[in-house]
C-alpha cells in the first residue's frame, strides 16, 4: 500500500466516523427535545421516555429538522411555537454532542 492509499483510507474512516457522530448527536438532541416537550406536556417517567422516542422516530420521515419541529410544535399546541422548538433544538445540539463525547 502506498502513502496515498493510507491517507485515502484515513480520510474515508474519518468521514464515516464524523457522519456517525453527527447522526448520533442529532438523535440525542431529538431525544432531549422530546424530554423537554414531555415536561411541558406534564409527562414524566416512562411516559416521557416513550414520548421522547417518538420524537426521535419522527426525524426519519424526511431530511432536515422540520419533521421533528412539526411533531413537537403540533403536540405542544400553543405551549411552544415552531420557532421556540427550533431554538430549543439549536440549544440542545451542543449539549447532545458533549454528552456523546463524555461517553467516549
Amino acid at each position: 500500500m502506498t502513502t496515498f492509499d493510507d491517507r485515502e483510507n484515513a480520510f474515508e474512516a474519518k468521514f464515516a466516523h464524523d457522519a456517525d457522530m453527527q447522526f448520533r448527536a442529532e438523535a440525542r438532541r431529538n431525544k432531549l427535545v422530546g424530554l423537554w416537550a414531555a415536561g411541558l406536556l406534564g409527562k414524566s417517567g416512562e411516559d416521557a421516555a416513550t414520548y421522547a422516542m417518538s420524537v426521535v422516530s419522527a426525524d426519519f420521515e424526511e431530511a432536515g429538522i422540520e419533521d421533528v419541529v412539526r411533531k413537537v410544535a403540533g403536540d405542544l399546541a400553543g405551549k411552544a411555537s415552531a420557532d421556540e422548538v427550533r431554538a430549543k433544538m439549536a440549544e440542545l445540539l451542543p449539549v447532545a454532542k458533549q454528552q456523546l463525547m463524555d461517553e467516549l
